[in-house]
């Protein structure tokens, strides 16, 4: 089924004109099509669960009235197969119950059509639950007709863009975003159970800040002014710690970021973010890795979960790795007896990994941790202790003045969420900001501007703080073993077709 191919003379388009035809006829016997409400008292699970227990070939008298989607019709209408949202029952409409003007109506309903039947419940004699239907009721005529059960909707590309076909035909689809939503359900529970209050912070913002990433911009005419969607979470969050409203705040929302696509990636995504007061790097490690346990233990029933070809163990406490002391052991150079950027780089082409001339030392680390280390860490583990250059927002480290105190959480080789012990030095954030401006200035699109506000809301006094950003989709993609990003967004952003 292609995406809606309904060009005169498809097939498509002739099953469409069939069904239009239909919708005449329901009217000439006084049938509206699209009704406004219908009384459902059961749904199909409830009724499979009531009479798991009802013989084989017995009858009863219990009357219900059920709703769903007709997604198999048999002997002519005589057997169909329900769907609702919670499962699937089979419909018997047979001539001796059903009246005659029924009947008619009957024989114009098509697969995907929306329609409410009453009757009472049997067992088939060869035990399939059923509603022995006495009435019908017509609630939504589909002029499109299904995929075809066989071959059903396997195009990825039409599947991401008709996600509601794919919701249709697809029970593991709607099982993914239902566990989606459960995750996110259990993610606010845990934190209401560590004392954490959920806020709300703007997403139209006046500059793009709390991340190194590309923003989109847009204009409000009102105001007359240029206004950007937030890429991160973080530095409003900041402001309401300072402002003492709780000493645990968090947040879940949407982030935008004017960046490529792929498997990990949509410009449109969900995080979470939370900040802790009289909290460190070490504090967040403990709460990240005891958040992603209970979510999978509440959601799945185990913290030893698949993803692809894995078995990932999610039990804490979890490993923690220095960044520099990972690459050390991976490849025998020891960064930390590095000191220019120009060594750094020349240290990295010789490991076989691309750098660009102008990369500052952090840079040239991280690069050689993502090369060749990031795609072995499969099971969870904490890499730590970040370079100071790559981490304009994260304290320095206590025992070290070239590093910071942050980490990434990384699971089947992917970051799933990034921590600090938060920088409430004014001074040292002015400072880490114009080095950012000065980056930007010189042509890193991606580095921050200088948050005015945001460093007189420190120059009040930000208790010392940990913090942890997450993001939603890539935890939804680990917990469901979906292989993609737009396989947890029910949405994806997608190129025009045209």
């Amino acid at each position: 089924m292609t995406l809606q191919t309904r060009e005169a003379g498809s097939a498509i388009e002739q099953i469409r004109q069939t069904r239009i035809q239909k919708l005449a006829d329901l009217a000439d016997k006084g049938v509206n099509p699209y009704p406004y409400k219908f009384d459902k008292t059961a749904s199909a699970k409830e009724l499979q669960e009531r009479y798991k227990d009802l013989p084989a070939g017995e009858e009863t008298t219990d009357v219900y009235a059920v709703a769903g989607r007709v997604m198999a019709i048999r002997n002519t209408g005589m057997f169909i197969d329900l769907m609702d949202d919670t499962g699937k029952i089979q419909i018997f409409s047979h001539k001796e119950n059903l009246p005659e003007d029924q009947l008619k109506i009957l024989k114009l309903v098509d697969i995907g059509d929306i329609v409410g039947f009453t009757g009472t419940i049997r067992r088939t004699p060869r035990g399939e639950l059923s509603i022995k239907s006495t009435e019908l009721k017509l609630l939504s005529k589909a002029l499109l007709p299904l995929p075809e059960k066989h071959h059903g909707l396997t195009d990825v590309e039409i599947r991401y863009r008709q996600r509601y076909v794919d919701l249709i035909v697809n029970e593991d689809v709607r099982d993914t975003f239902r566990k989606r939503s459960l995750i996110i359900q259990k993610i606010r529970e845990f934190l209401a159970k560590e004392g954490y209050l959920e806020v709300e912070t703007p997403i139209l913002q006046t500059m793009a800040s709390g991340a190194n990433a590309r923003p989109f911009t847009t204009h409000h005419n009102a105001l007359e002014m240029d206004l950007t969607l937030r890429i991160a979470l973080e530095l409003y969050l900041k402001r309401l710690i300072v402002g003492g409203i709780s000493e645990r705040v968090y947040e879940i929302g949407k982030c935008f970021r004017n960046e490529g696509i792929d498997t990990r990636h949509n410009p449109e995504f969900t995080m979470i973010e939370l900040y802790q007061a009289y909290a460190d790097y070490n504090d967040m490690m403990t709460l990240t890795e005891n958040m992603v346990a209970y979510v999978a233990q509440e959601v799945l029933g185990t913290m030893k979960i698949k993803y692809g070809e894995h078995e990932i163990d999610l039990t804490p406490p979890w490993d923690r790795k220095t960044m520099l002391g990972s690459i050390k052991e991976a490849t025998g150079v020891d960064f930390m007896e590095i000191y220019s950027a120009k060594q750094a780089i020349e240290t990295a082409r010789r490991l076989h990994v691309p750098v660009e001339d102008g990369m500052n030392w952090g840079q040239v680390v991280e690069a050689v941790f993502e090369e060749k280390i990031e795609p072995t860490l499969i099971q969870p583990c904490h890499i730590i202790d970040y370079p100071r250059e790559i981490s304009p927002l994260a304290k320095v480290h206590r025992d070290n003045d070239r590093l910071t105190e942050r980490f990434e959480t990384r699971v089947n080789g992917w970051e799933i969420a990034n921590a600090f012990s938060e920088l409430t030095d004014p001074i040292d954030q002015r400072m880490r900001f114009e080095a950012q401006a000065k980056a930007k200035a010189e042509g890193d699109e991606e580095a921050m501007d200088i948050d005015e506000d945001f460093i007189n809301a420190l120059e009040y006094g930000m208790p010392p703080t940990g913090g942890m950003g997450m993001g939603i989709d890539r935890l939804v993609m680990l917990l469901t073993d979906s292989p993609s990003i737009r396989d947890v967004i029910a949405f994806p952003t997608m190129r025009n077709k045209d």
